[in-house]
C-alpha cells in the first residue's frame, strides 16, 4: 500500500480517563505511533478531541457540561491543556506541532475553505504535523460539526489524503452490540456502506466523555469514501498500531476498496458539500446524456425549466425530466438572464445578452451527484461488500 498521507482522528474516550480527565499515558500511547509512523515517511494530521474533557474538571464541573456556554469554557480552559500535552510529547521525538480550529463556517465559505487547504499544505510540506479540532470556543450548536468524526472525514478529502484512521474505544463495527449479544460478528472490511448498516447502528455515544457514536462514525466514513478516502474505524495500543493499520491489520473495521476514486478538488468538494443551493435548473435528454456520461459542459440549448431566483456565480442543483437531481454546479448566469437564453444554441445567446461565458455551467465547477454522496458499488465485489469475522 502506497498510502503517503493519513489523517488520524482520536476520540475524546481514547485521550481520558474513567473520571474524564486527560490521560497522559494514552495520549503519549498515541503520539508514539504517530511518530513512528512519521518517520516512515507518511505526512499526518491529527484531529484530535478531548478539550472540553480535559478542560470541564478543571471548571468545577462534576461531569461534561450540557449547556453551551458551559461547553464553550471547558473548550477554552481543555484546548490549552490539550495542545500543551501535546506539544511536550511531540517534542520528544524532535517534531514540530501546529494547531488549527475550524468551525462549519471555515468550509462553508469557500476562500476560507481554500486558506485552510494551503495552510495544512504549508505545513505538510515542513514536516509539521497539524492537530486540529472544532472550534467550539466560539461554534454555535446549531453550526458545528456535531463531533470531530465529520470533520476528521472533512478534512481528509481536503488534504486529498489516502487514508483515514478513526481511533475509538471500540474496534470495529458489529452486526449488533456486541456487549449484549456473545454471538456478535465484527465486520473486518466494508467496500461501501449500505445503508441498512447506518439505519441499523445507533446514534448514541459509548463514552460520557464523548459525543460522537459509531453512527457518526460511519456517516464520516461515508463522506471520507465520497471523498476517495479509505477508512478505519477501530481501536489499538503501542508505538506499531498505525503502521499495523495502514497495513491492513489493524484491530477494527476497514471501509472502501483500494480502487476509489482520487479526492475531488478543493473548488468541487465545496461545490459538493458545503455550498448552499440557490435554484434549480432542469435540463432535457441530450444535456443529461452530455453531462453524466460525456462530461461536457451544460449549454443554454440543454435548458428546459429554471426554478427559483440565482445570481451569477451561485450554485444551483441540474435535475432531469422527472426532477431527479443530478448535481451541483456553479452558474455563470441569473436566472433571469437565463429565462432569456434558454433552449437557444450558445452563439445566439451570448449575442443576446453579451455574455462571456458560452457554457451555462462548466464541467469544471460541476459535481455529479454520485460524488456528493457515496462513490458507485465496484462490480465483482465480495457478497454484499461485507467480510465477517468472529
Amino acid at each position: 500500500m502506497n498510502t503517503k498521507r493519513v489523517v488520524v482522528k482520536i476520540g475524546s474516550s481514547s485521550l481520558t480517563d474513567a473520571h474524564g480527565q486527560l490521560d497522559a499515558e494514552k495520549l503519549e500511547d498515541h503520539v508514539a505511533a504517530i511518530a513512528r509512523l512519521a518517520s516512515s515517511g507518511y505526512q499526518i494530521v491529527l484531529v484530535s478531541s478531548g478539550a472540553i474533557a480535559a478542560g470541564y474538571s478543571g471548571l468545577g464541573y462534576p461531569a461534561r457540561p450540557v449547556t453551551i456556554a458551559g461547553k464553550q469554557a471547558a473548550a477554552a480552559v481543555g484546548q490549552v491543556m490539550l495542545l500543551n500535552h501535546y506539544a511536550r510529547a511531540f517534542h520528544k521525538y524532535g517534531i514540530t506541532i501546529a494547531q488549527l480550529l475550524l468551525a462549519r463556517q471555515d468550509f462553508e465559505r469557500r476562500e476560507q475553505m481554500s486558506h485552510a487547504y494551503s495552510a495544512l499544505s504549508e505545513l505538510l510540506k515542513r514536516s509539521v504535523i497539524p492537530i486540529i479540532n472544532e472550534n467550539d470556543s466560539v461554534s454555535l450548536e446549531e453550526l458545528t460539526f456535531g463531533d470531530n468524526d465529520m470533520l476528521s472525514a472533512l478534512v481528509s478529502g481536503l488534504i486529498h489524503a489516502d487514508f483515514l484512521a478513526i481511533l475509538t474505544d471500540v474496534n470495529g463495527l458489529y452486526d449488533k452490540n456486541p456487549n449484549e449479544y456473545d454471538d456478535a460478528i465484527r465486520y473486518h472490511y466494508l467496500d461501501q456502506l449500505p445503508d441498512h448498516l447506518l439505519n441499523e447502528t445507533s446514534a448514541a455515544s459509548g463514552s460520557k466523555v464523548g459525543t460522537g457514536g459509531m453512527k457518526s462514525k460511519l456517516c464520516a466514513a461515508r463522506t471520507a469514501l465520497s471523498l476517495g478516502v479509505r477508512t478505519f474505524i477501530g481501536t489499538g495500543k503501542g508505538t506499531d498500531k498505525l503502521v499495523a493499520i495502514i497495513k491492513g491489520e489493524g484491530d477494527g473495521t476497514y471501509i472502501g476498496s483500494r480502487e476509489l476514486k482520487p479526492s475531488l478538488k478543493v473548488s468541487k468538494q465545496w461545490i459538493a458539500l458545503h455550498s448552499p443551493v440557490s435554484g434549480k435548473i432542469e435540463i432535457d435528454d441530450g444535456a443529461v446524456h452530455a453531462l453524466m456520461e460525456k462530461g461536457k459542459s451544460l449549454l443554454p440549448a440543454g435548458i428546459r425549466q429554471i426554478k427559483g431566483h440565482f445570481h451569477a456565480g451561485e450554485v444551483i442543483q441540474i435535475v432531469d425530466r422527472k426532477n431527479h437531481v443530478l448535481g451541483k454546479g456553479q452558474v455563470n448566469y441569473s436566472s433571469e438572464q437565463l429565462e432569456e437564453i434558454k433552449r437557444m444554441n450558445s452563439t445566439h445567446a451570448m449575442d443576446l445578452i453579451d455574455g462571456g461565458h458560452p457554457e451555462v455551467v462548466h464541467r469544471d465547477n460541476w459535481v455529479p451527484w454520485t460524488a456528493t454522496l457515496r462513490p458507485e458499488k465496484k462490480k465483482g465485489a465480495r457478497a454484499n461488500g461485507l467480510s465477517k469475522e468472529k
